[in-house]
């Protein structure tokens, strides 16, 4: 029998408030619970919007949770931990300090005699496969270099658990793909100080080829929507039918929660509270063009235009909710399907497309019709975009309204239903409209 793995981090019913200008909260985080075992690599996989950074901090204790509780190896924690290490998505490195220097920062608060320190950092600089660029600057090196050095910096305090924050987002995908099958080997093979590892990401496919489960996380508040268990040993191959299976499954969980996050009031998002999906005209004409077009004549599995696309899901399911919200199409379990009006607009020129598009961004984008009408009933058709900025972080953060107000001013520019001028930031009727 099996004994039962202890907890390292624990979290109870966590709930994470930001304030709003206005001073009232808005959540970002609710009930969530979890458990970090030993000997385990959770995943926290979602969009954009759905916490999982913030979720990463509190699990960190680099950030409080606004209620709920947090416990480290059975004791509250309350504040950053000796056994907890962070790697991040950026490198975060001094530019001049040595490649030595930059691993030592990570002992600074442990008093260890210079010594040990030096042992300590030698080895993990040597166990990371940096061995040889020990007196090399950030500069001098590649980005897969530098993250290397700030896995190092993680590692070199010998952490119980290791908190990773889209370690590999920022690198190229050849690079990506090494140093992920390199942090791979060295946990496989025990080679690694950790007991546990909770990593962040939004690229489906990582998250099954190096966690053990998976808790997909659904957003506006963020919150566990599935979870989802792993039992492939490693190593593991993309083509395996397991491993499509589970990738495929993901798919069909995010686009079943981003179709039904547009149908609820309930969730208090909508209106001209919708958060707009950061997606640009191209990028929509582009998805639609691809769906329309053989091999999938209007429908797709969404994993599959994922891969001819080669996108992943932050590139694609923005541009997929935009669709969705503007009635080109719909999504559902894991499929897009273009609607009557999709297909027209794939068939269309340039002038229809835009007027097609004119209609369902008034009719479907409540922000756009509102922008819309203040402009037409102000005698000089212009406004201050401080206006609504200020509308919309009554309801959101600031950085959703900030993407929100930039999806509209690109939809309604492209329609020429109304126009910005960044100088001023202020919007306007143009010659057309007004």
């Amino acid at each position: 029998m099996t004994e039962p793995r202890l907890p390292i981090i624990t979290m109870q019913r966590v709930c994470k408030a930001f304030a709003k200008p206005s001073g009232a909260p808005l959540e970002v985080l609710s009930n969530i619970n979890l458990v970090l075992p030993e000997g385990e690599v959770l995943g926290l996989l979602g969009r954009s919007g759905s916490g999982k950074s913030t979720l990463l901090r509190i699990a960190a204790g680099l950030l409080p949770p606004t209620s709920g509780t947090v416990s480290y190896q059975g004791q509250p924690l309350t504040g950053p931990a000796a056994g907890i290490a962070v790697v991040f998505q950026t490198f975060a490195l001094f530019p001049w300090l040595t490649v030595v220097q930059n691993v030592e920062l990570g002992l600074e608060a442990l008093d260890l005699p210079r010594t040990e320190a030096k042992s300590r950092t030698l080895a993990a600089i040597d166990l990371i496969g940096l061995d040889g660029f020990q007196s090399a600057y950030p500069r001098e090196l590649s980005g897969g270099m530098r993250q290397r050095v700030g896995f190092a910096r993680a590692l070199v305090t010998n952490p119980t658990a290791l908190l990773m924050d889209e370690p590999f987002s920022a690198l190229d995908v050849l690079t990506a793909e090494t140093l992920r099958t390199d942090f791979l080997d060295l946990w496989v093979e025990h080679r690694l100080p950790t007991k546990a590892v909770l990593l962040v990401t939004h690229n489906i496919e990582e998250a099954v080829l190096l966690c053990d489960r998976i808790l997909v996380l659904a957003p506006h508040p963020g919150r566990i929507a599935a979870e989802i268990a792993v039992p492939l040993k490693h190593p593991r191959h993309r083509v395996d039918g397991v491993f499509r299976e589970i990738v495929d499954e993901i798919y069909a969980i995010l686009t079943s929660h981003a179709a039904q996050a547009t149908k609820e009031p309930s969730t208090g998002r909508t209106g001209l509270a919708q958060p707009l999906p950061a997606a640009s005209i191209n990028r929509l004409a582009g998805l639609i063009e691809a769906v329309a077009a053989p091999p999938y004549g209007g429908h797709a599995e969404l994993v599959s235009v994922a891969r001819s696309l080669t996108l992943e899901i932050d590139d694609l399911f923005p541009v997929a909710d935009a669709l969705h919200l503007l009635g080109f199409a719909e999504l559902d379990d894991g499929r897009i399907q273009l609607t009557a009006a999709g297909r027209i607009f794939a068939d269309s020129g340039t002038d229809e497309r835009k007027r097609l598009f004119a209609e369902h961004l008034l009719q479907f984008i409540p922000l756009a019709a509102h922008v819309r009408r203040i402009l037409d009933e102000r005698e000089s058709h212009q406004a201050p975009l401080v206006r609504f900025e200020s509308e919309l972080e009554d309801h959101l953060t600031r950085q959703d309204a900030d993407r929100t107000l930039r999806a509209v001013i690109s939809w309604g520019r492209y329609a020429e239903v109304f126009d910005y001028d960044d100088e001023r930031r202020t919007l306007f009727l143009g010659a057309q409209q007004g």
